[in-house]
């Protein structure tokens, strides 16, 4: 249940029981850490009634009581009384309804009051002229609901895929499934398309392994987006961390929707496909103290929850208002806690933490690498054998720390991202115009598996999580179309959204008919999409990019619940032909282990290891000089190993200058042979090239070879 039961040993009646609302021999109980109050209220609700239960016993900080039984459905929440004085930090008011910050479901929608809108709004844009006194909060606040977890999993087996195997596929469940024309209308968009035959039969026949969705933890939308009309899409705005969001289902009542989720990743582990979670625990949907609302964590402990100064403002370094205070011990546990609820209850197989940083920023506000989240999500015995993902930048200062998170953390590589950007896309428009690039040094270190970045405690290469495009930016096809960010459907007079993005509209800024530019603009998603999943590391795809997916150059469509954000499935000529060439490299990518080392690649032959070389395009070695020089914009990356029996060396072939080029196959000891794989010239597969024989490549393009052992 949502009140949950647990083998433990006895406890003293002097000891707190388990955060929120639980099960014992005792009878059920309450509890919820409110450090500074000064009393606290459960608010029992049937209906419009409202009754409210005294917790009588504190202790540590934390307050609790036994209470009356609740069943499943049972609507609740808290209020509690204390200290008014913003200048320390507390904010409590007794006439504010609280969440549970450990409530497993939500039922309600946050409504905006009319004393700071002119009407009260909710997540629908429904207008309330009849709403109550504002200090009365019933109106405005959805409730904590008690949830029977009681799921029959049917032999649940998590896919475990190994790093070395995983493809990471990045999606919004509405943006996914939303217009799948197969899937029936009344799940479109819902926990329910996720696992409905065609969307799985769309995973698995591509070839990812990993599912990672942007936010399902309840959420609200920001007032002042819903003051202008609009609604948070993406959901970085975390109301309740225990709780799927409610507006991802097509159940109507909160079990429904608990249920729901659960039985969508029943079928994508039955399909074969891991469930990653996008989590948001750097902040909270209650935004700044000075003009956000207080709906959970503020009115039960600002103090505690947040990062305050000694004024008691909020420390911001997550850019949305407040940031959760993780120095505190109660509060790391809250996160802990709900890591490992998705992990028991819901099954999920990991974790990608937005603004990781933010979570393990220390006394004097500087990163800690050592701080004790770190630590327990190291020796967890449940959460250490999860996939765990850190974004590794907040908007802190000295935020940006890609490459200094520890084990087990992989990382999103952005490093990878910009480089890869700039030899196909930027320094590519510079060769057209005959202007100097930035050289291959960058390149090649991303294209080593960062072991500059990841090379320290073993994590390297498979620490690096390699893309081109996430929500958060352009789309892949954008990329190649626009050079300028087209935001001004958000609203924010196009301010808002990166302004260096790496991008080359091939002559044309946006939309064309102009068949060359079309041409060109699809040879180089090949190209950008060759090099992420053909380059050692875990290579993550954004939801759409696989068919050239556009948002018509919106580069932070996180307002966009509309057609901008949701994948079209009526797909060109061109979107189904770029589909089948994914499909292709990721078959490739199975079938080369080399291209999917363990370790680091290595410069020198050893038994069992990747052996990375660089080759010029007269087929030497690249000399030490040219790795600086500007103007290089050819690089023929060779992978080769002893006793690999499934070939003896991969060779790719990467050339973003503005003109043709003969490339010289390389020699390679044990290789008596090369066979063409790839190219995304279109060049037929199969063709084969000896040793020393020059073949010729197109402008802009990258060329698989695969050689034939001895």
């Amino acid at each position: 249940m949502g009140v949950h039961v647990a083998a433990r040993p006895r406890r003293s009646s002097q000891t707190p029981p388990p955060p929120g609302v639980s099960r014992s021999a005792l009878g059920t109980e309450a509890a919820v850490l409110a450090r500074h109050a000064t009393a606290v209220d459960l608010c029992v609700f049937d209906g419009d009634a409202e009754e409210r239960v005294p917790l009588r016993r504190s202790a540590h900080g934390v307050w609790w009581d036994l209470v009356p039984d609740l069943s499943p459905g049972t609507r609740y929440g808290f209020r509690v009384d204390g200290p008014w004085s913003p200048a320390q930090g507390h904010r409590h008011n007794p006439h504010k309804l609280l969440l549970d910050p450990y409530g497993h479901a939500v039922d309600g929608w946050v409504r905006w009051a009319p004393a700071v809108y002119g009407h009260a709004v909710d997540e629908g844009g429904h207008a309330r002229p009849d709403v109550r006194d504002e200090r009365d909060s019933a109106p405005f606040v959805p409730r904590s609901v008690v949830v029977d977890h009681g799921f029959d999993w049917q032999g649940d087996v998590a896919p475990a895929v190994p790093w070395t195997d995983t493809v990471v596929y990045e999606a919004h469940v509405r943006g996914l499934t939303m217009r799948h024309p197969d899937v029936p209308p009344q799940l479109q968009g819902t926990y329910a398309a996720l696992g409905h035959p065609a969307v799985l039969q769309h995973l698995v026949s591509l070839g990812v392994t990993t599912l990672e969705l942007l936010p399902v933890h309840a959420y609200a939308s920001e007032p002042d987006l819903v003051r202008r009309g609009r609604y948070n899409y993406w959901g970085y705005n975390t109301l309740g961390f225990f709780a799927p969001h409610p507006g991802y289902a097509a159940a109507d009542h909160p079990q429904g929707v608990v249920d729901e989720l659960k039985g969508a990743v029943r079928a994508l582990h039955a399909a074969g496909i891991e469930v990653v979670l996008d989590v948001v625990y750097n902040h909270t949907a209650e935004q700044a103290s000075d003009r956000g609302p207080t709906l959970s964590w503020r009115g039960l402990d600002n103090r505690t929850y947040y990062r305050l100064d000694a004024q008691g403002r909020d420390v911001d370094v997550t850019g949305t208002g407040n940031t959760v205070d993780l120095r505190d011990p109660l509060v790391t546990r809250m996160v802990l806690d709900s890591l490992r609820h998705w992990v028991q209850e819901y099954h999920v197989d990991g974790f990608r933490f937005d603004l990781a940083p933010a979570l393990v920023r220390g006394d004097d506000d500087a990163y800690q690498r050592d701080h004790p989240f770190h630590v327990a999500l190291r020796t967890d015995p449940v959460l250490s054998g999860v996939k765990l993902i850190a974004e590794p930048w907040d908007v802190g200062v000295h935020g940006w720390r890609t490459g200094q998170f520890p084990p087990p953390l992989a990382e999103w590589n952005d490093r990878f991202r910009d480089s890869v950007r700039s030899f196909w896309l930027a320094d590519a428009a510079g060769a057209q115009r005959g202007a100097p690039g930035a050289g291959l040094r960058e390149l090649a270190s991303r294209l080593a598996g960062s072991a500059d970045l990841f090379g320290h405690e073993h994590r390297a290469p498979l620490a690096s999580v390699n893309f081109v495009a996430a929500h958060d930016g352009f789309t892949l096809a954008d990329l190649t179309a626009y050079e300028q960010k087209n935001n001004l459907p958000n609203g924010e007079d196009n301010r808002d959204g990166h302004g260096d993005n790496r991008s080359w509209n091939h002559g044309v800024e946006g939309a064309t008919t102009d068949a060359a530019v079309l041409a060109e603009r699809e040879r180089s998603v090949r190209n950008l999409l060759a090099t992420v999943l053909l380059s050692p590391g875990v290579p993550m795809l954004a939801a759409g990019d696989e068919a050239g997916r556009t948002q018509g150059g919106n580069n932070n469509a996180y307002n966009q619940d509309n057609s901008t954000s949701w994948l079209s499935w009526r797909r060109s000529p061109a979107q189904e032909a770029l589909l089948e060439q994914t499909r292709e490299l990721l078959a490739l990518r199975r079938e080369l282990a080399l291209l999917r080392p363990a370790a680091a690649p290595t410069p020198g032959p050893v038994a069992g290891r990747t052996r990375l070389r660089w080759f010029e395009e007269q087929g030497l070695e690249l000399p030490a000089a040219a790795w600086g020089d500007p103007w290089r914009r050819t690089l023929v990356v060779l992978h080769d190993t002893l006793h690999q029996p499934e070939g003896a060396a991969v060779a790719l072939v990467m050339h973003a200058g503005a003109d043709p080029l003969d490339v010289v196959a390389p020699k390679v000891e044990g290789v008596t042979g090369w066979r063409l794989r790839w190219s995304s010239d279109g060049a037929p597969a199969g063709s084969p090239v000896a040793p020393g024989q020059p073949i010729q490549v197109v402008a802009r393009s990258l060329t698989v070879l695969v050689g034939s052992p001895a």
